[in-house]
């Protein structure tokens, strides 16, 4: 049965987080919040509980699940290089609502999908999702639905999609809103900008100098971006 926690409350955060950490370790499913939408997150590198990720969202291994970290250090460990503009961006952004595609250090054992040799990776500016991220290291998270539905904004609101699925659920409160992260690919010659999010694109051009788009204006998303 599904378990959940007023972070709010420092003895139920404490508890939740250690609660969490339990948990993962034993390859179950966690929620918890982060600076844009609540998150379902598994030990990155536990292929069984990616899997279980994937089977409680209703998705297919076509859409691979990003990375959470939090350390910079934790992501320069987890990618070939970050190209001459990476370093930049996660200096400028990080943590924030920033996920950067990088080529994957090669001699990882993960399978987080079809991610053909790339990594999504972003650290949160949440302070319970850092917490968390620092005990047990990397985690594959996605945003806490069902494939297709609304991102939840709440716990109670993720606990109604995902259910007992989830093994913990850590409630930070309701986030702000529902836009998602800034998507920014790595791995071509120039930054390409894959979606748009909180952060625009003059920000990302004022650090990174050009950031290849499709030419279009940058309006804010439509509720229900995955991830």
């Amino acid at each position: 049965m599904s378990r959940r926690y007023d972070c709010a409350d420092p003895e139920q955060r404490a508890a939740g987080l250690a609660d969490a950490a339990a948990a993962l370790r034993l390859s179950r499913l966690v929620v918890m919040p982060t600076d844009t939408v609540y998150g379902i997150g598994a030990d990155a590198f536990v292929q069984s509980a990616v899997n279980a990720l994937l089977a409680a969202k209703g998705r297919g291994r076509d859409m691979p699940v990003p990375v959470l970290v939090g350390t910079v250090r934790a992501a320069n460990a987890l990618v070939e290089n970050l190209g001459p503009y990476g370093q930049d961006l996660i200096d400028a952004f990080w943590p924030g609502p920033l996920t950067l595609i990088c080529r994957s250090n090669r001699s990882l054992s993960w399978d987080l999908g079809d991610t053909k040799g790339t990594v999504a990776l972003r650290m949160p500016l949440h302070g319970v999702a850092l917490d968390l991220l620092k005990d047990i290291g990397p985690m594959a998270v996605s945003s806490a639905n069902r494939s297709g539905a609304e991102p939840a904004t709440t716990a109670e609101e993720a606990e109604k999609q995902l259910g007992d699925a989830v093994e913990v659920y850590l409630d930070g409160g309701p986030c702000a809103d529902r836009v998602p992260s800034t998507i920014v690919d790595l791995t071509t010659a120039v930054p390409r900008l894959l979606r748009r999010g909180v952060i625009g694109v003059d920000k990302l051009r004022a650090v990174a100098g050009y950031i290849a788009t499709d030419g279009d204006p940058d309006p804010v998303p439509a509720p229900g971006a995955d991830d």
